[in-house]
């Protein structure tokens, strides 16, 4: 793997290969908008969600929304979400909730773990959920999907499509759930051709497009030909990257083909919405549980989008490679390793 970002970032950005740092901006939070509340509170419950980006961002973030919509709609709770957290807003986000009232407090990220126990412990009373998260506690639950799954698979589709030899990949913050997605990238890749080389950057941002962009442009002027991404709402700017280079890319978390359809060759599809609906209903049916929980391909929560236009461009000898992995995935003949130590 060739990191970019072993450069300063002073020198990265002299000759904009830059990757930078930002974080949502919490005077756009958006707070109990969007249509988000239930009249026929069916349940009973109250249930809010808190996440770091925009709540239609065609990927992780609109993911999660999803999840609550269907919450609301089919347990009939009374929802609010709060959007464009950074991570210093999340305490307050979560303290602000609880004292309201809210019964299920869902936290999309990794980065909201520490700050659920925190508040879960002033507040016992209150469920806490994070997604893809490292932590429990009694009423504290973390819901962490295999993504280097689907990570593994786009990076065996990119290397199996890549002329130069050259692939990049371009993440947001260097938490567990990310390295492990970026690391999948690179080691279904290198199943494919163990000489390929796989560029990487980090943006330190979930929502900055123009730095994902320029991080994604500098592997392309490194010779890159397809892009990867695991960068949430940021990762629009690596597909737009892609785009205008006039090379292929894939798509994170849901399915982004319409973002660029003749870019994204697949994507990583990573069903949200059921763990969303999973966890509600643990707590509607007195099953919570304070634990850590695990889902992938084989219980139907990582799944991989179809090629759709671009599904002529792909050699068939390819598709059949990744169609046999998947089933072996799924069966569990094949284990994806879950690496989540950042590689230099």
């Amino acid at each position: 793997m060739k990191k970019l970002l072993a450069l300063s970032l002073a020198t990265i950005m002299g000759i904009t290969m830059l990757v930078g740092c930002g974080s949502g901006d919490s005077s756009n939070d958006s707070k109990g908008t969007g249509n988000n509340t239930q009249s026929n509170n069916e349940s009973g419950l109250k249930v809010a969600l808190c996440v770091s980006g925009s709540v239609n961002d065609n990927g992780w973030n609109q993911q999660a929304y999803e999840g609550l919509v269907k919450v609301e709609e089919n347990f009939g709770c009374e929802t609010a979400y709060t959007e464009n957290l950074g991570v210093a807003d999340i305490v307050a986000a979560y303290t602000d909730y609880a004292a309201a009232g809210y019964d299920v407090i869902i936290g999309h990220g990794y980065e909201f773990g520490d700050a659920a126990i925190e508040v879960g412990e002033q507040y016992p009373d209150v469920k806490f959920v994070v997604i893809e998260g490292e932590v429990s506690a009694d009423n504290v639950a973390s819901y962490v999907m295999s993504c280097e799954e689907g990570g593994y698979i786009m990076g065996m589709l990119a290397a199996s499509i890549s002329e130069s030899d050259v692939i990049g990949f371009v993440g947001p913050m260097q938490g567990a759930s990310l390295v492990k997605i970026m690391n999948g990238f690179e080691d279904g890749a290198k199943e494919v051709n163990s000489n390929i080389e796989v560029q990487t950057a980090w943006t330190e941002s979930f929502t900055d497009m123009a730095l994902a962009k320029e991080a994604a442009k500098a592997m392309i002027d490194n010779g890159a030909d397809v892009i990867g991404h695991c960068a949430n709402e940021g990762g629009t700017g690596a597909i737009n990257a892609a785009k205008e280079a006039g090379i292929y890319a894939t798509g994170d978390s849901y399915d982004q083909n319409a973002l660029a359809e003749n870019t994204i060759l697949s994507s990583s599809i990573y069903n949200v919405p059921v763990l969303v609906e999973d966890a509600i209903k643990d707590v509607i049916d007195g099953n919570f549980v304070g634990e850590i929980c695990n889902f992938g391909m084989a219980e139907g929560v990582v799944e991989v989008a179809p090629y759709h236009n671009l599904d002529s461009n792909i050699p068939q000898e390819v598709k059949d490679l990744i169609s046999n992995r998947i089933e072996e995935i799924k069966n569990g003949s094949f284990d994806v390793p879950c690496d989540t130590t950042p590689r230099t």
